[in-house]
Formats: structure tokens, C-alpha cells, sequence
């Protein structure tokens, strides 16, 4: 097991990815009064969103929330909170202007020069962040990536990013793409 912080802080300060007869099994550390502070920062729709290893989008603080919010507990009682209101509304703005930035980023930076890996990059981190805003205006808690895209309706991301080739049309046609299919999916979230 690592040491307390011994993950860089945050969210994820430490734990362990442990085997436990022939299951995998991932240990993490959580700080009690780190998680009723993040509780009552996203009843008034505050977050931050921390980078971390394997993660495209990096992850939101209200992470532990949702932990807490989808847990079974063990032993003793612990609140499983709703997905508030007030994050409903602040949440989904961030994440998707986050998205937006990186693929016009991706389009004055990448496209004119070809760079097929650096705009796949793009969308597909743009994906998962659009990802986190549709499950967000939903109400629905986020606990990984893992499954994100599916959740979300953005899993024919995917034919946009095998579709792509170093000619500057090809990729700003995908970024196009890939902002449209962002919109229509929040969009119809918030329905």
C-alpha cells in the first residue's frame, strides 16, 4: 500500500491495485473530512478537476461524492447523496467548454500541419469531457472513464478518430464533427 499522499494528494491520495484471489481489487484512501468538504462544495455547484494518470478528461472532485452517493456500505451508515441541483447547472458549462477549447486548440495548432496523432488526442479527450457535461446535466454520478462515452452516447466518437488522415480537410472535418456530435448530445441531455 503506498503511504498516505503517496498518490500526489487530492482525490486520489493512495491506495493500492491489489489481486485478492485471482480479483482485482483497487484500494484507495479517503480522507473523511476531504470528502465532507467536497459533499457540501457540490450542493453549491463548486468543483475542481484534478489530472490524473489514465484518465483523459482528469477527474472531478465531486468523484468521492459519487463514490459515496453509489456505495455499499459495509458496515455503519453513510448518506448517499443526490446528484445536487446547483451542480446539475454548474458542472455540465465546465466541462464542455473545456472540450470546445481543446479541439479549437487542436485546429489552429494541429490540423494545417498534418498531426493526425495530436488532433485524435484532442477529440478523444474532448470526448471524455463532453462525456463528464452530458452525465452531469443528466444528475448522473461519475466515478471513472471506463464506461463514460457509452454513458453518454458518445461511443461513434470512435469513427470519427479511425476515420482520420494527415490532410488539414480530413481532420478539421473531424473537429467539426466531433463539436457537432458534443452539442447534439448535451442538447438532448438537457431535454
Amino acid at each position: 500500500m503506498s503511504e498516505i499522499g503517496g498518490w500526489g494528494g487530492g482525490v486520489f491520495n493512495g491506495g493500492a491495485w491489489l489481486e485478492i484471489d485471482g480479483r482485482h481489487v483497487d484500494v484507495h484512501y479517503r480522507d473523511l473530512g476531504v470528502v465532507e468538504h467536497q459533499l457540501a462544495e457540490t450542493q453549491h455547484g463548486r468543483f475542481h478537476i484534478e489530472p490524473l494518470m489514465f484518465h483523459l478528461a482528469g477527474i472531478p472532485s465531486y468523484l468521492i461524492v459519487a463514490e459515496l452517493a453509489i456505495s455499499r456500505v459495509l458496515q455503519g451508515d453513510m448518506p448517499h447523496p443526490e446528484f445536487p441541483p446547483m451542480l446539475r447547472e454548474s458542472a455540465p458549462p465546465l466541462w464542455i467548454d473545456r472540450a470546445r477549447m481543446t479541439l479549437h486548440y487542436a485546429r489552429n495548432a494541429y490540423v494545417e500541419g498534418g498531426k493526425v496523432t495530436e488532433v485524435a488526442g484532442a477529440i478523444a479527450a474532448s470526448a471524455a469531457m463532453a462525456a463528464h457535461a452530458v452525465l452531469a446535466a443528466r444528475g448522473e454520478w461519475v466515478t471513472n472513464e471506463k464506461r463514460v462515452l457509452e454513458r453518454a452516447g458518445l461511443r461513434a466518437i470512435d469513427e470519427t478518430i479511425t476515420e482520420l488522415r494527415a490532410e488539414p480537410s480530413i481532420l478539421r472535418n473531424a473537429i467539426d464533427r466531433a463539436n457537432h456530435r458534443f452539442d447534439e448530445a448535451l442538447s438532448e441531455a438537457r431535454r
